[in-house]
């Protein structure tokens, strides 16, 4: 569970209550007309922006987002150097049992071509692509609440100019309500901005988060799967592979003192 998604909210929004009603009144803040035109003019936006089956993969984001993949590279780099360690006492052809063991489709894939003897350079080029392609892919998904991070605040600007120009039409007649009018009309900005940086950021940032979790285990494998090509031994593997995650993220290494 990413509990700092939902920490973020809470702080967020309960502490922008607390602000509106230190000295305010919260239903200064809540105008129908206002949350229609924000609200449904941005999801409206999204919906024309995007095809009906990026729209239907909503939800799976919601859900990585909120729950994701876990991804652990000193697995991922203990799994390598373990099938380094087959490959050179028993040969590379004996990776098949592992590759139909492996959990990870891409670790599948991967020894797989290694098994099959295919060209060094053609495997690394195949398994790069595949890398690319994938965080290309995730980067359009992603699209969706990035595109919402810009429609939101667009909307609120345009529900103010809607309620200035409504304000305007009706300041003649009602002058002594120009103060509240004022306020009605400010109001879609907040809730555009709110919108964008409270609902639509955090999310983006998650599945950010989320890919280059991925993305980074895909590089392991692709490095790892070169080295038991070249013949590397397990442990210079680790060594080599080891230097691509941070040294906190190393199993039994401190990380460096600063100062």
């Amino acid at each position: 569970m990413n509990i700092t998604i939902i920490i973020g909210w809470v702080l967020a929004f309960g502490l922008t209550v607390f602000g509106i009603m230190n000295g305010g009144d919260f239903s200064n803040f809540i105008d129908p007309a206002s949350i229609a035109i924000t609200v449904g003019g941005t999801f409206g936006g999204l919906i024309a922006s995007f095809p009906l089956s990026t729209l239907k993969a909503i939800p799976k984001l919601f859900k990585i987002a909120f729950i994701p993949p876990k991804y652990d590279p000193q697995k991922y780099i203990d799994e390598i150097c373990e099938y380094a360690r087959i490959a050179r006492s028993q040969g590379i052809l004996t990776l098949e049992d592992s590759a139909n063991k492996a959990k990870d489709p891409f670790m599948k894939k991967s020894l797989l071509l290694l098994v099959d003897a295919n060209d060094t350079e053609k495997i690394r080029e195949m398994l790069e692509e595949a890398i690319s392609f994938t965080d290309d892919r995730h980067a359009a998904n992603r699209a969706f609440f990035e595109k919402g991070v810009a429609l939101a605040p667009a909307f609120g600007m345009l529900g103010t100019l809607v309620g200035l120009v409504n304000m305007l039409a009706k300041m003649a007649e009602n002058p002594d309500d120009l103060g509240s009018a004022m306020a009605t009309a400010l109001i879609t900005t907040f809730y555009g901005s709110l919108l964008a940086n409270v609902i639509f950021a955090p999310l983006d940032s998650a599945l950010k988060t989320a890919n280059d979790n991925e993305i980074l285990c895909m590089q392991i494998i692709c490095q790892g799967s070169m080295a038991i090509a070249s013949g590397f031994n397990p442990a210079l593997i680790r060594e080599k592979l080891e230097f691509m995650i941070a040294d906190k993220d190393i199993k039994g290494k401190e990380a460096p003192s600063e100062g």
